[in-house]
């Protein structure tokens, strides 16, 4: 019965992940949604700029505090370990989903807006590739492990999950963080940039780089002298030219 309603669990996140994802797309990017990035009811500047920021921080300091390995050591104390992700995961899209609902929009001033119809067509492929790369990143490293079902299917078929490899499949072979490269692109990929949209856009960015900081400080913890020479091999977010590509398999792996 655990195992049943572990799955149930995990399913359900998943559902409610899914479903706030591809709203914050819509969101971001001003498209299909009751509720976007530049629309919505109003507030006063400094409201709406503290409001805004105070959403920013909350999820941020969520997303960091329970990535980290001493706090998902703390976390299973009191949940199963299969469903640690699970949760992790319910919290992020809870942050996620009150950000959306609660965000302030800041339409004015326009910080750019471009003209061109042939600039606003590069812009939104940028925009739409910008979400296909970070995709793509979550199955190259495993998706269904990053969002907690794997975890709760191995529960219920009483298998193991294999320790961690550290591998360099496709886009890590040239940067480290292509999720993040992907979630970059689709937040400055704007034809119109307002001041609310250039507020998020620069917040999540210097979350990312913060954030990039935590993350691979644990993934040294984890493969050691792996992820070091991973790091002088492959840019963070950016190709370094006149380098190879990371050689397969390196055998680092990722968080």
């Amino acid at each position: 019965m655990g195992a049943f309603l572990s799955v149930t669990y995990g399913a359900l996140v998943y559902v409610f992940f899914l479903a706030t994802s591809v709203y914050a797309i819509g969101f971001v990017g001003n498209v299909a949604v009751p509720k976007s990035i530049d629309t919505g009811a109003g507030a006063p500047l400094t409201e709406a700029i503290a409001v805004n920021l105070a959403l920013l921080g909350l999820f941020a300091v969520q997303h960091s505090v329970m990535a980290r390995r001493s706090f998902k050591r703390w976390l299973t104390r009191i949940v199963s370990p299969a469903v640690e992700r699970s949760t992790f995961v319910l919290a992020a899209t809870a942050a996620l989903a009150l950000l959306l609902w609660q965000w302030r929009p800041l339409a004015e001033p326009v910080v750019w807006r471009v003209e061109s119809a042939a600039g606003i067509a590069v812009l939104q492929a940028v925009f739409w590739l910008g979400w296909g790369v970070q995709l793509l990143s979550t199955f190259l490293i495993d998706h269904f492990e990053l969002f907690g079902l794997r975890q709760v299917h191995a529960r219920l078929t009483g298998r193991e999950i294999p320790a961690p490899q550290f591998v360099t499949p496709l886009l890590y072979r040239h940067v480290r963080h292509p999720l993040y490269v992907g979630f970059l692109l689709a937040f400055w990929a704007a034809p119109v940039m307002s001041a609310g949209h250039l507020l998020f856009a620069i917040a999540t960015t210097g979350y990312i780089l913060i954030g990039i900081g935590f993350e691979e400080r644990d993934l040294i913890a984890q493969f050691g002298d792996r992820y070091r020479a991973y790091r002088q091999q492959v840019g963070m977010l950016l190709p370094r030219l006149g380098r190879k590509p990371a050689p397969l398999p390196l055998q680092p792996g990722q968080e």
